[in-house]
């Protein structure tokens, strides 16, 4: 989870790889009339996202196209506490993996990349949305100036420590669903 540019879609596929768990862009799953919207500079608004992130919840609940019903790790923005208690509302044993970094940081890496319908201009909007994950949330962190295989090491590792995770029972991975 995090704001866009932060590497959710990076380090989620390069982790669900590393731990054998599948891995969704939640992006793949915006309806087209989202991404038009994004594309044109103007943000979602909460009635936008909800039907997106049902099917986001229904991905981390192992609600996959196959039917597998595997859990996987899906990146997803996850902005706020209310979108991450719809999330768990699908998937409760969910953890939330936030990549953290400054405006600046994630500002550099949009201009250096296109995106298909997220510009540079709604970075502001993004961060003035995000909600940091509470005590109740079970999470980890992600330090985005970190060299991506050291970060992507870091996560694993803290995921699969005994304190990893901050409420609820410890995830045992893979298994549990994860969101980047």
């Amino acid at each position: 989870m995090g704001v866009s540019g932060c590497g959710k879609s990076t380090v989620g596929a390069w982790l669900g790889q590393q731990l054998g768990m599948p891995f969704y862009d939640g992006d793949d799953f915006h309806p087209a009339a989202n991404k038009q919207k994004m594309a044109a500079g103007v943000p979602l608004t909460d009635t936008d996202r909800e039907p997106w992130l049902g099917r986001v919840g229904e991905l981390l609940a192992g609600k996959d196209a196959s039917g597998a019903g595997v859990p996987p790790i899906v990146a997803c923005s996850a902005l706020k506490r209310r979108y991450r208690d719809l999330l768990r509302s699908y998937a409760p044993d969910v953890v939330f993996i936030h990549l953290v970094g400054t405006p600046d940081t994630i500002g550099a890496r949009m201009d250096a990349r296109s995106h298909e319908f997220m510009p540079r201009t709604l970075l502001d909007s993004q961060f003035a949305a995000l909600e940091e994950l509470e005590a109740d949330e079970a999470h980890v962190l992600g330090d985005i100036t970190q060299p991506l295989d050291v970060l992507v090491e870091s996560l694993e590792l803290k995921l699969k420590s005994a304190d990893a995770v901050t409420v609820g029972p410890k995830a045992t991975l893979p298994g549990a669903a994860q969101t980047a």
